[in-house]
């Protein structure tokens, strides 16, 4: 699902990637982790093609993102990643069930097919009773899987979560951890999770150590 090789990428004299290449298989869970300022926001940044690499390559779902001028890029990342922040980054003034279908009318899609995709989500989250609730009017864990909803309101072919459980207490902390799972036996959604979180990380299929812009396999041996 994810092909990267060879990324690199500097902020002026700041080298923070430095050859970073990765292979994510699609229905799998890969958590990244690693101090502060290893690399790994900018990685996902620059898989979600939110930033560009300096150099390297990069495949998703088939497709050369290298290769996409800005419209085209934009329509793909709109119809093929779906993002997760540590915020929820929900638009106050609309409804659980208007900020979900967002994305979707972006992509083009009629407001009955986006409010029928949108329902079925609602129902799969169990949000369905909170539709009409503006985010004010719903907890930060309700928040938060409203959020993962607008992510999976196109079908993409990747979710990219950056610190999704870092502003939850522990108990909605957890049900979202389990909710990346269900999430993938429903619907064999391919998700990358940038997280500090210890029980998160150790969850997910697979564990990526990042370290001064390098990746490290479990042994702690910088992959290439």
């Amino acid at each position: 699902m994810i092909a990267a090789s060879g990324i690199y990428k500097s902020y002026g004299s700041l080298e923070v990637l430095k050859g970073v290449s990765l292979n994510i298989d699609k229905g799998e869970i890969v958590s990244i982790t690693g101090a502060s300022g290893a690399g790994k926001s900018t990685l996902l940044h620059i898989l979600s093609t939110l930033d560009k690499a300096d150099a390297g390559n990069i495949v998703v779902d088939g497709i050369d993102v290298g290769k996409l001028d800005d419209k085209r890029l934009s329509d793909f990342r709109n119809r093929k990643i779906g993002f997760v922040f540590q915020f929820h980054h929900l638009l106050p003034e609309f409804t659980a069930i208007e900020n979900i279908c967002i994305p979707a009318f972006i992509a083009g899609k009629s407001t009955k097919a986006a409010r029928t995709k949108a329902m079925e989500l609602l129902d799969l989250l169990k949000l369905k009773d909170r539709m009409d609730h503006k985010p004010s009017e719903l907890s930060g864990g309700e928040q938060q899987r409203v959020a993962i909803a607008r992510a999976l309101i196109n079908d993409p072919a990747v979710i990219m979560a950056d610190e999704p459980s870092g502003n939850l207490d522990s108990v909605n902390a957890k049900q979202l951890h389990q909710l990346f799972f269900d999430l993938r036996q429903v619907l064999n959604q391919t998700i990358l999770i940038v997280t500090h979180n210890e029980e998160l990380a150790e969850m997910a299929d697979r564990r990526i150590f990042m370290r001064d812009g390098y990746i490290f396999d479990h042994e702690l041996t910088v992959v290439q």
